[in-house]
């Protein structure tokens, strides 16, 4: 798990290992870069004053680009693990198809 400066140092004081990883405007490679080399799988990005929000920019278009999955509250986060978690959700159904069971009832 990575994570930049200042989640990584609440991470680390709940015991929780980190992998620190820089900000799009720090030095690289950065977040951005881990995205392209696909070393990340879930982002959860809050934004916290003008230059985390441009930073958001590319991070979103990454994370689309790659198909990663992205969340801008803690809240999402949460809600993405629980339905990870879950048991029985092994199978995808698509809406469309959802729908035609539905209406042929």
């Amino acid at each position: 798990m990575g994570a930049t400066g200042g989640t990584t140092n609440k991470l680390t004081e709940s015991c929780i290992t980190v992998e620190r990883i820089n900000k799009v405007n720090e030095a690289r490679p950065n977040v951005v870069d881990s995205i392209k080399n696909d070393e990340i799988a879930l982002i959860v990005n809050t934004t916290e004053g003008p230059v985390a929000i441009a930073d958001s920019a590319d991070i979103r278009r990454s994370a689309l680009q790659h198909k990663v999955t992205y969340t801008t509250t803690l809240a999402g986060a949460e809600a993405v693990v629980e339905a990870l978690n879950a048991e029985g959700l092994n199978v995808v159904r698509r809406l469309q198809d959802i729908h035609a069971a539905i209406s042929s009832n």
